[in-house]
């Protein structure tokens, strides 16, 4: 090879390794490469959530991420023999994790219903009811009493579809129906007397109930909006996958696993939906 050439390639090659571990500096700089983030293999199962659904899925005060579904599918891969991998993602690009094989399947809370031809669905597993959260001492003590109130609930909720959607003559008595970005928000709102009422999931209702720091009372009106069901999603055509991960859960609930973690979290075993 002719040595200027030579001397021309090498120059190229090195410009391109340089490139390349910039743009890679780059990527990490503006958050592209996450460190939670975790190579995925067939011994790893990386389960996708929101970190911000307690009891489902949240970082608690140590700054570890737990909840009752993580701790199910960290039991799930301790049976498994599989390294278990919490990934909190943003929940609108959560297919986009999924199809590309960034997460394994999504298990926080996910609403099957409505949602049934988008995912490979395990079994349902919980029996979820959406419901208002009011102050103990508000006098509101049904969904009538409602009429002329200011309700809040999280963006893009099942409790936010359920008062758009079937649900739309409850919420249309209201004085009015807003948006916050999480129940955090609204709860402190409730409290501060912004609104009269949260809509919400019952499991975090109950969980912020029993867990909050405050002088306030909040009671859960008996009367519940709409119920759904929770399962676990799995890219389509991951079957293999869904199957082995649905047996264990079997397991789990048959030798009272299953029923041990919903109380560590404050869950009532009546929400369970036994295999």
């Amino acid at each position: 090879m002719n040595k200027k050439i030579g001397f021309v390639l090498v120059l190229i090659l090195v410009s391109l390794m340089m490139l390349g571990t910039a743009s890679a500096g780059l990527f990490d700089f503006l958050g592209g490469n996450n460190s939670n983030q975790t190579a995925n293999d067939n011994s790893t199962l990386v389960v996708g959530f929101d970190a911000e659904f307690p009891p489902y899925g949240y970082k608690n005060d140590s700054g570890n991420y737990t909840g009752f579904d993580l701790d199910l599918a960290k039991e799930v891969c301790a049976r498994n023999n599989w390294t278990f991998k919490a990934q909190p993602i943003d929940w609108d690009a959560k297919d986009a994790e999924l199809d590309s094989g960034s997460i394994d399947c999504i298990w926080n809370g996910f609403t099957i219903d409505g949602r049934e031809n988008e995912y490979l669905w395990s079994n349902p597993y919980f029996d979820n009811k959406q419901i208002f959260v009011v102050k103990s001492d508000s006098n509101i003590s049904s969904i009538d009493d409602l009429s002329g109130k200011v309700v809040e609930t999280q963006k893009d909720s099942s409790a936010l579809a359920a008062l758009k959607g079937d649900n739309k003559t409850i919420a249309d008595k209201f004085k009015q129906l807003t948006e916050v970005a999480d129940y955090n928000t609204a709860l402190m709102d409730l409290e501060s007397g912004a609104c009269q009422a949260v809509a919400m999931d019952i499991g975090v209702a109950q969980y912020n109930i029993a867990n909050k720091n405050t002088t306030t009372n909040f009671t859960i009106l008996d009367q519940h909006i709409t119920t759904e069901k929770y399962g676990i999603g799995f890219k389509k055509g991951n079957t293999a996958l869904k199957d082995q991960v649905q047996s264990t859960l079997d397991e789990m609930f048959k030798d009272g696993t299953v029923v041990k973690i919903a109380e560590k979290y404050g869950i009532s075993q009546d929400a369970l939906i036994q295999p």
